[in-house]
């Protein structure tokens, strides 16, 4: 084989718990995550040494700040693999947006490498190397529905919640992580969210119950920062989301639904005032 094309698919989270901070600098966290059909697509073709990456969007580097680099980089160092590998990713997943879009690439790298080189790495040695790469790519080769704890790679597969009406709103700025958990204050939280009652609500498929109790705390950060923020999650309120919130360090917004012409009607009304709104469903 010298050509592979794989989908890499974004996440939102259903809620989002942070615990505390850790002695090694991250935070501990307790989060549901929920892959999308939002994606961007990967693509690797063999070269005979060395690592070629393309973009579509000339935002994103091509060199060894971009994570599908490092994810080369972990697989030839575990495999000892002299072949080298051309990259070309179509991005359609917003930067910087809480939706995994880099880590999601990466992941598509690790397991995109496995086939092409006929590498046989088992999915959970995978994971280990994804983990070394950023906190997310460990989900995005398991993919579904999952609740994850310590800084997001402790992974437990929950029944899927797949083929839910979701709506997307992006303000069109980047996000930096790192700022969002710097800016946030633990030392006001009262007590921890209830992750427990939402993953029982979605083992009961249920739809509203799971919508009506996300809640994601680090939502405040960047509220005082994007107030518009609030206003999006009123809207879809308003136009007859069952639930919505800010999904990961944000600043995306999302909306569940379960009728898709209120959805359809929702999206025509932001889409006069924010950036990016992109209709999907949880996968």
């Amino acid at each position: 084989m010298d050509e592979l094309v794989l989908d890499a698919f974004g996440k939102i989270n259903l809620a989002l718990d942070v615990l505390y901070k850790r002695d090694d600098g991250y935070h501990e966290i307790n989060t549901i995550m929920q892959q999308i059909g939002l994606k961007d697509t990967v693509i690797l073709k063999n070269r005979s040494e060395g690592i070629r990456i393309f973009c579509d969007d000339n935002r994103i580097p091509t060199d060894e700040r971009n994570l599908v680099y490092k994810a080369w980089e972990k697989v030839v160092e575990k495999t000892k693999e002299k072949r080298g590998v051309e990259i070309i990713i179509k991005k359609r997943i917003p930067l910087a947006a809480g939706l995994a879009g880099g880590s999601t690439d990466a992941a598509a790298v690790l397991k995109g490498l496995n086939i092409l080189w006929d590498l046989n790495i088992p999915q959970v040695e995978l994971m280990e190397l994804g983990r070394e790469i950023g906190a997310d790519v460990p989900f995005c080769i398991l993919g579904g529905t999952a609740q994850a704890g310590g800084i997001g790679e402790r992974l437990k597969s929950l029944k899927s919640f797949s083929n839910k009406l979701i709506l997307l709103a992006n303000i069109g700025v980047e996000v930096s992580t790192p700022y969002v958990y710097k800016n946030l204050n633990l030392k006001d939280k009262k007590a921890p969210l209830d992750i427990d009652k939402i993953v029982k609500y979605i083992e009961e498929d249920n739809l509203k119950a799971v919508a009506k109790n996300m809640a994601n705390i680090l939502e405040d950060v960047v509220l005082k920062k994007y107030p518009v923020i609030g206003d999006i999650k009123e809207e879809m309120l308003k136009e007859g989301a069952l639930g919505s919130l800010m999904s990961g360090s944000g600043p995306t917004v999302f909306g569940i639904f379960d009728d898709e012409h209120k959805l359809i009607r929702c999206k025509g009304k932001l889409e006069k005032k924010v950036k990016v709104v992109i209709a999907t469903k949880t996968i």
